[in-house]
């Protein structure tokens, strides 16, 4: 049963015992000398509509998050993953539903980006993060590829 307040996200939770959408969304880089990563922004519509997020989708029933997570990088950006690793997962509360999300570092794809579904890409560094509006469950994620040592800066509060 989806609540009536959001909660701040929960990183690596453990059992979630409340009904949920099990979501898979991956973290691409472009370069990694620029540490360029790519967005993608909600439709109109959609649930979170005009905030930017990470490419990924509904995982479907009988669906692993793997399986899920080539799926809809292939519908949504045309691309199909040959090497990822699990990232971090986070479960977020809004007042409408609870989401799962399973985040994912793409390492390799067959395949040029591209938006299938009418949405608007962007690739952007971690210097340009705080331009750009995201849900709440995003956050974790990307303040950890923010702050991580690879980029040699912080984010700023």
């Amino acid at each position: 049963m989806p609540n009536t307040a959001v909660d701040a996200p929960i990183v690596d939770p453990g059992a979630i015992d409340e009904d949920h959408i099990h979501v898979v969304a991956a973290v691409i880089w472009r370069d990694a000398a620029e540490r360029e990563f790519l967005i993608a922004q909600r439709r109109p519509g959609q649930h979170l509509a005009h905030l930017w997020e990470f490419p990924g989708g509904k995982r479907e029933a009988g669906e692993s998050a793997w399986q899920a997570l080539r799926r809809e990088l292939g519908e949504e950006i045309d691309i199909r993953p040959t090497r990822a690793a699990p990232y971090m997962r986070v479960y977020q509360r809004y007042p409408e539903r609870n989401v799962l999300l399973d985040f994912w570092i793409v390492e390799a794809y067959d395949g040029v980006v591209a938006a299938r579904e009418q949405q608007q890409l962007k690739w952007i560094s971690t210097a340009q993060i705080d331009d750009y509006r995201f849900p709440p469950a995003d956050r974790p994620v990307l303040d950890a590829i923010a702050n991580s040592a690879i980029t040699g800066r912080r984010r700023r509060p």
